[in-house]
């Protein structure tokens, strides 16, 4: 009888210890979930300030109340206790898998913004140098940028430099080109550059530079990491602008692609009106570079060579705009986001054929037929792509059609218009989970997460309002152009005579007074009239596109090769250019006319002082004369007169020599 007493006495006890671990167990695991979910809530602040503080009021009331029902049914004995740790296991599984999907979502947003810049800079040289240790470049020459400013050309050099204890000859070259130039053509056996180098000189249309994979190798490698000054101290509820710049690469991350500077959206967003402009920026504009030495004339992608502060200070010093934020946005994710979407619908203009997103021809050419399609991922960025017929890869059917850098970026902006539509009804949380992982390996942005955050109540603003409506329909969407002409401008960074688009003064400006009406930084003009035609379909004006009758603001050196002095002064003082004559007794050329000019035809004039011109003369020609008569002066032009014997001039002139003349300039 008394062993069965103390039998039944330890079951209890057992039992008892049992229900006191479960208890104990569901206690820990409601206050886990409960507080996990709050701590999730907590994070996303500025959305739904007042729903998540009730939210989380209500949370640890029910874990007050829950807690005081659990001990009530453990001293009790009831037997409901096992229904309770039932629903608390649920209930707490359901708070933290809740929670998770916060916090993973605060986790991507936050991997999204970006206060830090990690600078990379390699020592580079020739493939068939046999070094491959910094420490055994010995006594060779070494380029550098000398642009003090510039991280991974010139500080993060110099900390390498130092740090390696290198005493070689160090040479400074004024950009990236000069530098990398000096070392294909021998003029130092090392230069440091980004990393990135490879990438930053892509389709240049220079042979030398497109081949660098092959012909140059890293040696050593050295990165550091700065944090940016972030001067943006504006709510989102304001007015704002965000600059879009499409990292084109094979990469399938963002931290692993460069910015090329190929696709380039600056848009104006005002929360009160749900107004905004978008101006699709072409690649070859010819716009000053912030960073190039004063601010030199260039295709604007070549601004990328030195990362998107100088595109950003590029942009904002040619539209006069302030840019707020700046988002990088990998082409290659495009792919995954629209597949994620199941597609989006795009009215086709023409049937065309494009590479995949892995630049692949033949069997992996992406083919898009003409009219209303569902595309998917890889023909969605085919399309975003695009921008000339490809006849080369593709029969008739596939390239009957005209397109440029224009109708690209017109292609950009429906394919982002078509994503947003479809964002707006996502109700898969799989497809949200997806899509959280596609963007924080593809996106970043100068944006902080609070601010990042606050766009959910655009985004709600936009969605209660839309009521089934595409976005375009409820967002004032106000397409900008900028109008130009094509011109050849030879570019001394790179020695070539390249395609640019230079663009109308007076278009730029309506632009500009367009963006900054939206920005509420300029008053708009009232139009008090307004007149159409019943019979005919209203075609919307589009700001920056018509016939400015005014030319750009720029010309080019021609080529006075062929040309009598007379002549070369005539044209000059048409153009403005300040002249300096070079005489020669030998060399190829008609005697008495130009046989060389010391700039390239094509310069742009804002980018000369003096042009220098060599005419050949005859053997009999006196040495010591004034060759400048003053009938051939003009008041406009600066002569300096130089007696050469050499068949090829150079800056050298031989020991016999005429007296300088020179004829101020008194414009």
């Amino acid at each position: 009888m008394k062993n069965k007493t103390e039998l039944n006495e330890k079951k209890l006890k057992r039992k008892n210890k049992r229900k006191f671990i479960e208890l104990l167990a569901m206690i820990i695991l409601n206050t886990f979930g409960t507080f996990f979910l709050a701590y999730g809530l907590i994070l996303l602040t500025g959305i739904e300030n007042t729903v998540r503080y009730l939210v989380i009021f209500i949370l640890i009331l029910l874990w007050i109340t829950l807690l005081i029902t659990y001990l009530k049914s453990y001293r009790k004995k009831s037997k409901k206790f096992i229904i309770h740790f039932i629903f608390v296991i649920l209930y707490s599984i359901a708070l933290i898998v809740s929670g998770s999907f916060i916090i993973k979502a605060y986790s991507t947003i936050t991997k999204l913004s970006s206060d830090t810049t990690t600078y990379s800079s390699s020592l580079i040289t020739l493939s068939d140098n046999k070094v491959d240790n910094i420490n055994d470049i010995e006594d060779a020459k070494v380029g550098i940028l000398s642009d003090e400013t510039s991280v991974d050309g010139n500080v993060l050099p110099k900390e390498i430099i130092k740090k390696e204890k290198l005493d070689n000859e160090i040479v400074e070259y004024d950009n990236y080109v000069l530098l990398i130039k000096a070392l294909i053509e021998k003029e130092v056996d090392y230069i440091f550059a980004p990393t990135t180098y490879t990438y930053m000189f892509q389709n240049t249309e220079d042979d030398e530079l497109d081949n660098l994979t092959e012909t140059t190798k890293i040696i050593y490698t050295k990165e550091k990491t700065v944090k940016k000054e972030n001067n943006t101290n504006k709510s989102l509820t304001e007015p704002f602008t965000i600059l879009l710049m499409g990292v084109d690469s094979e990469a399938e991350d963002i931290s692993q692609g460069v910015f090329n500077g190929d696709s380039l959206m600056l848009l104006t967003f005002n929360p009160s009106t749900l107004s905004t402009t978008i101006l699709s920026i072409p690649r070859d504009s010819y716009v000053p570079i912030a960073c190039f030495d004063n601010q030199r004339e260039n295709k604007i992608t070549h601004a990328a060579w030195y990362g998107e502060d100088c595109m950003i200070k590029t942009i904002e010093n040619y539209t006069q705009v302030d840019i707020d934020y700046y988002v990088k946005i990998n082409f290659k994710g495009l792919v995954k986001i629209v597949d994620s979407l199941g597609g989006v619908e795009i009215d086709v203009p023409y049937s065309l054929c494009e590479q995949n997103s892995n630049r692949e021809w033949g069997t992996n050419t992406i083919y898009i037929e003409k009219g209303l399609q569902t595309l998917t991922g890889e023909q969605a960025l085919a399309y975003a792509r695009n921008r000339h017929p490809n006849p080369t890869y593709c029969s008739s059917k596939w390239t009957n059609y005209t397109s440029n850098d224009f109708i690209r970026g017109q292609h950009q902006q429906e394919v982002l218009k078509a994503v947003l539509n479809k964002l707006k009804n996502i109700g898969n949380l799989n497809t949200v989970y997806e899509l959280l992982d596609t963007i924080s390996s593809n996106m970043e942005t100068n944006m902080a997460t609070s601010e990042i955050l606050s766009l959910y109540n655009i985004g709600k603003d936009i969605i209660t309002k839309s009521s089934g409506e595409n976005v375009e329909d409820l967002i004032s969407m106000q397409r900008l152009y900028l109008s130009g002409v094509d011109a050849y401008i030879y570019d001394s960074y790179l020695g070539l005579t390249l395609y640019n688009y230079v663009i109308y003064e007076d278009s730029i400006a309506d632009v500009t007074e367009a963006m900054k009406i939206n920005l509420g930084l300029q008053e708009p003009e009232v139009i008090k009239e307004f007149s159409f035609v019943i019979d005919e379909p209203y075609e919307e004006t589009v700001i920056g596109k018509g016939d400015y009758s005014e030319l750009p603001s720029y010309q080019t050196l021609p080529d006075f090769t062929g040309d009598s002095e007379l002549q070369a002064r005539s044209t000059a003082k048409k153009l403005g250019i300040t002249l300096s004559f070079k005489y020669v007794y030998s060399g190829s050329g008609k005697v008495g006319t130009v046989i060389k000019q010391n700039y390239a035809v094509g310069t742009s004039l804002s980018n000369i002082k003096t042009v220098t011109l060599t005419v050949l003369l005859k053997e009999e020609t006196t040495t010591t004369t004034n060759t400048t008569t003053n009938n051939q002066k003009t008041d406009n032009e600066e002569t300096t007169t130089t007696i050469d014997n050499e068949e090829e001039p150079t800056n050298t002139t031989i020991e016999e020599e005429t007296n300088e003349t020179t004829t101020e300039d008194t414009e």
